[in-house]
């Protein structure tokens, strides 16, 4: 038997590296707020006006060198860092910060010329060529020698610069590609195939292999699961989606850790899309990096994506821990990729940046500081947009570093939720593979279901991995939850037993870590807490209406189910369930667990989600506003409540005694939230 282990390893280094760093950006204790700033686009005498037009903006950090690479390293093996300790040194004397990053995301044209094998491919065969960015292959030791080499020379130089508080690695992993099926990638993907599974006959068995005859007897005949004649083994995919995550990560980690080598002081991030990037599994990621920074960028054509927004906001906040994090990448206006780039109203710029404050973001950056005039991305807003600072954009960025800078009081403070919905990408891979029961099931339209229902009724919410420590919840949702192994079984079950509420929708449980479907079928490893079991899967027709004796109605996917224990709340009164179990109720221990077997929405889902939370003992604001959004954040000695009115209608509330920070003026009693406006009340702590 052969091995071919001539890869690199896509092994991180552990979560208790002592070269981690956990502290926040050193410096300052204002709120961070600036951008991206590309001065290689501009002649010098752009960037003095630009540093004093930050200066009147507020900004105190701006991200520089993302797309340098090319200046920095014009030929291989020579440097020219004059640009870069020039624009350093202007940003440092105006007093401004700079996230300094590596720009690895775009090798130079002299690159792809000596190694044109680091071209990724795409699964159908195609070789990608050059003039975009994000676009090598992972697991190319070309490139990875090549980008720690200009990162050790960029962290050699800058490491201990005054103007320097946070390095950036690469930009954006994964976007806009991420899996690649080169022969470098196929090599690598061997190697983390040994190591996972140690032997064929162990891989084999995972795999399934026997079915289709597909059986392995070298580790050489394994290639990528490249598009095939039919549906390529479904585990060997979903092994590769791990493969491409994990490949990703080690080429962050192999820049990381010559960053530390020479600048040990200061924290180290790359930019996540959290919700917006499938590829990734940001709960590994968030063990890497000191501080967990994201990209975030409206649905623009969604009405209602002011609540997605808050979705990515409470996932990136879950995802460092509960932990301050970092806005890296947002929008002032308008985007260019989306099929209509729909612009901003006034007062949205400061909406949509306060609502990720109020969720924890204690840095607001924007890509980028001034437009580009040329290039992919000549239509993107910014906040120095061309019309220049005679624009309603500009001046809506300088007045909100002003507010930012009265809001430096909530900085470092926590949200706290009691709720939480399961957030597992693994079982996300497998979920949306080919040749599933049918073409409604779609786990993000389930996770953004239950998240509307509980933003609609004024929850705040974390979200958690499935194998995390769950006992800090009242109540536990897994609107999607595909895969379930022993781990989450147990935890999912000890959880309940101890007191916890928990409920699964629909096509949850269904098979275990390696996509295989366990003895006696769904619910698989939520058959105890559930109480029940799901002999068949009832799909329905498109646009068929099931209707339940509780008045509700589903469509989408209905179950045949097998009561064990649980009790049926609400049963099915038409369709192909008809007379049997739609939502159960099971008791176990000291806690309920909750099934919901087909697609509820909108009144009907947010009258369940209500009824949950009651029997959990989570409060629901009784005189919630419709559109208005209330966060609090917590401090040793005070809390910070947000509202941010999303409606066209002024809002008004009653607050306890405390200081609205915006105005400045004493509040005991009734507040009034402007329509579009944000409204913060400092009060006593309790």
């Amino acid at each position: 038997m052969s091995l071919d282990l001539d890869a690199p390893a896509v092994t991180p280094t552990p979560e208790s590296d002592p070269r981690r760093t956990t502290s926040w950006l050193p410096g300052r204790a204002d709120i961070r707020y600036g951008g991206d700033y590309n001065p290689e686009q501009w002649p010098r005498e752009v960037w003095l006006e630009d540093i004093a037009l930050m200066k009147q903006a507020g900004i105190n950090l701006v991200s520089v060198g993302i797309f340098s690479w090319a200046l920095l390293e014009p030929r291989e093996g020579e440097y020219d860092f004059t640009f870069l300790d020039d624009i350093l040194g202007l940003l440092h004397d105006a007093g401004i910060d700079v996230d300094l990053a590596t720009p690895t995301t775009v090798p130079p044209a002299w690159f792809w010329s000596a190694y044109p094998d680091s071209h990724p491919v795409t699964r159908e065969g195609l070789t990608l060529g050059r003039g975009s960015r994000g676009m090598v292959s992972p697991s190319s030791p070309d490139y990875r020698r090549a980008a720690t080499a200009i990162t050790e020379k960029l962290a050699e130089r800058y490491g201990r610069h005054p103007a320097v508080v946070l390095w950036h690695v690469h930009n954006e992993y994964g976007a806009p590609i991420s899996d690649d099926y080169g022969v470098h990638s196929v090599r690598a993907f061997r190697a983390w195939l040994q190591t996972r599974y140690g032997t064929l006959d162990a891989l084999n068995a995972a795999w399934g292999t026997l079915f289709w005859g597909q059986t392995y007897g070298e580790w050489t005949d394994i290639d990528a699961p490249r598009v095939s004649a039919t549906v390529v083994n479904q585990t060997q995919r979903l092994d590769f989606a791990r493969f491409t995550s994990d490949a990703l990560l080690a080429c962050y980690v192999a820049e990381r850790d010559v960053i530390k080598r020479h600048a040990p002081h200061l924290p180290v991030t790359t930019n996540f899309m959290s919700t917006n990037c499938p590829s990734i599994d940001y709960w590994k990621w968030a063990r890497e990096v000191d501080v967990v920074a994201n990209d975030h960028y409206l649905a623009a054509e969604r009405h209602d994506n002011h609540v997605l927004l808050a979705m990515d906001a409470d996932l990136n906040r879950s995802l460092a821990g509960g932990a301050p994090w970092m806005l890296m990448e947002h929008s002032t206006s308008a985007v260019n990729w989306q099929p209509r780039n729909i612009a901003k109203r006034p007062g949205e710029l400061a909406r949509n940046s306060t609502t990720h404050l109020a969720r924890g973001a204690d840095a607001i950056l924007f890509f980028q500081f001034r437009a580009s005039r040329y290039g992919a991305e000549k239509f993107h807003s910014a906040m120095l947009p061309h019309a220049g600072t005679s624009s309603r954009i500009w001046r809506e960025v300088v007045e909100y570093g002003a507010e930012l800078g009265r809001l430096a009081a909530v900085r470092g403070s926590r949200v706290e939720a009691r709720v939480a919905i399961l957030w597992d990408v693994e079982s996300f891979w497998a979920h949306d593979l080919e040749w599933r029961p049918s073409v409604e099931l779609d786990h993000r339209e389930r996770i953004v279901a239950f998240y509307t229902a509980l933003w609609n009724l004024g929850v705040t919410v974390d979200f958690r991995h499935p194998h995390d420590d769950l006992s800090g919840y009242d109540l536990v949702l897994a609107p999607s939850q595909y895969i379930v192994d022993a781990e989450t079984s147990a935890n999912l079950t000890s959880f309940v037993r101890s007191g916890g509420r928990f409920v699964a929708s629909y096509f949850s449980g269904v098979v275990d870590e390696n996509d295989a479907v366990p003895a006696g079928g769904a619910p698989g490893g939520l058959r105890e807490v559930l109480g029940l079991s799901v002999p068949e899967f009832l799909p329905l027709y498109a646009e068929q209406i099931v209707t339940l004796d509780s008045g509700a109605s589903g469509t989408g996917w209905s179950d045949d189910i097998v009561l064990e224990g649980a009790e049926a709340v609400a049963r099915y009164t038409s369709g192909p369930a008809v007379g049997g179990p739609a939502v159960t109720r099971n008791r176990l221990g000291d806690g309920t667990a909750w099934y919901v077997s087909t697609r509820l929405d909108g009144a009907d889902l947010t009258a369940f989600v209500r009824g949950v939370l009651d029997e959990a003992g989570v409060d629901v604001p009784a005189d919630r506003v419709e559109g208005l959004e209330v966060v609090v954040r917590h401090g040793d000695d005070a809390e910070f409540t947000f509202f941010v009115n999303h409606s066209d209608a002024d809002a008004d509330v009653r607050v306890d005694a405390g200081v609205e920070l915006l105005g400045g003026e004493a509040v005991d009693g009734p507040l009034t939230v402007p329509a579009g406006g944000v409204r913060v009340v400092r009060s006593p702590r309790g």
